[in-house]
């Protein structure tokens, strides 16, 4: 991954430092974060013309979020049952209920938009790790 230098006015550094510190994440990953939701808002309202089958739907949280058109499929849940359950797609249409064109033109939606893909795993990795810690403190 490149590098890239950021100056930030010292206010804005403490409270990132303290928001990143609640999240229980370093400074870097709440920055990437924070970076990856503003493009993909501004994303939201020009979906990837290379990519009919993909659109960007706003959840409870208000972040945009790559879904398989006309439903409520994620790309990145598609991503996680391919890459980590290593299911194929024919099996992914199969039990998502969706045609092999939409899975494939989900896949081929995470090729191009990795990292964006990436980090929201990666972010959802961590609150599903700080809920179990949660849990496991109560």
């Amino acid at each position: 991954m490149p590098r890239y230098p950021l100056n930030l006015p010292n206010d804005l550094k403490r409270e990132s430092e303290q928001l990143a510190r609640a999240q229980g994440v370093s400074l870097n990953q709440f920055i990437m974060w924070a970076v990856v939701e503003k493009v993909g808002m501004l994303r939201a309202s020009l979906d990837d013309p290379r990519h009919p089958h993909v659109t960007y739907r706003r959840g409870a949280s208000d972040v945009p979020t790559p879904v398989v058109r006309g439903t409520g499929v994620r790309v990145a849940t598609l991503v996680v049952a391919a890459s980590v359950w290593g299911a194929a797609p024919e099996t992914l249409a199969e039990e998502f209920d969706l045609s092999a064109e939409q899975v494939m033109d989900a896949l081929a939606f995470y090729e191009d938009h990795r990292d964006e893909i990436d980090a929201i795993i990666e972010r959802e990795v961590v609150m599903e790790q700080r809920r179990e810690q949660a849990e496991t403190a109560s």
